[in-house]
């Protein structure tokens, strides 16, 4: 025998240990309670429901999320007593999470984001920012935010490097149904 077939079966191994392996980013689609709102999130999220003050009073904030591939993915959720305040909410939400995040003043892009099956189509940003997190070290964050009717919407990406492609998989998975 060669040792060319004798290789064979140390290589298939080899082959069969490496897919074995689960990938860093395993999609699957998820739809946050009680919305009209279907994503991708590349793990298992978990749940967590908390109140925080939006538009000026106590709102429950439902957020479902995960962590694969060195990067934090979430989705957030709140239902405002009025589709009128929806714009306000959505800015001020915005501005704290540069706060938290410690963007740089003038440090943020924001570009318009599409996001599907909504009548008239919703008015979505994407914003993108460097900052720090709490222990100083870098963060690069991207979040969009966006309203369907009194239901104002946060999803977010947070890495120490963003990575394009999970990203562009992440947010281009936003619609409604």
């Amino acid at each position: 025998m060669s040792s060319r077939v004798t290789a064979l079966p140390a290589v298939l191994c080899l082959l069969l240990a490496v897919g074995g392996c689960s990938p860093a980013f395993n999609w699957r689609e998820i739809r946050p309670d009680a919305t009209r709102l279907a994503l991708l999130l590349p793990c298992k999220p978990d749940k967590a429901q908390k109140q925080v003050p939006l538009g000026g009073q106590a709102t429950t904030l439902s957020m479902q999320g995960c962590d694969a591939g060195d990067a934090t993915f979430a989705v957030a959720v709140a239902t405002l007593p009025d589709a009128a305040g929806a714009a306000e909410v959505l800015t001020q939400w915005q501005a704290a999470t540069l706060a938290n995040m410690k963007a740089a003043p003038g440090s943020s892009r924001t570009t318009a984001l599409r996001v599907s099956g909504v009548n008239p189509p919703a008015q979505a940003v994407l914003v993108s920012a460097q900052g720090k997190r709490s222990d100083g070290s870098a963060v690069q964050g991207q979040a969009a935010y966006f309203a369907d009717g009194a239901q104002v919407f946060q999803v977010v990406m947070y890495a120490d490097k963003v990575n394009a492609e999970a990203a562009e998989t992440f947010f281009s998975s936003l619609r409604f149904e």
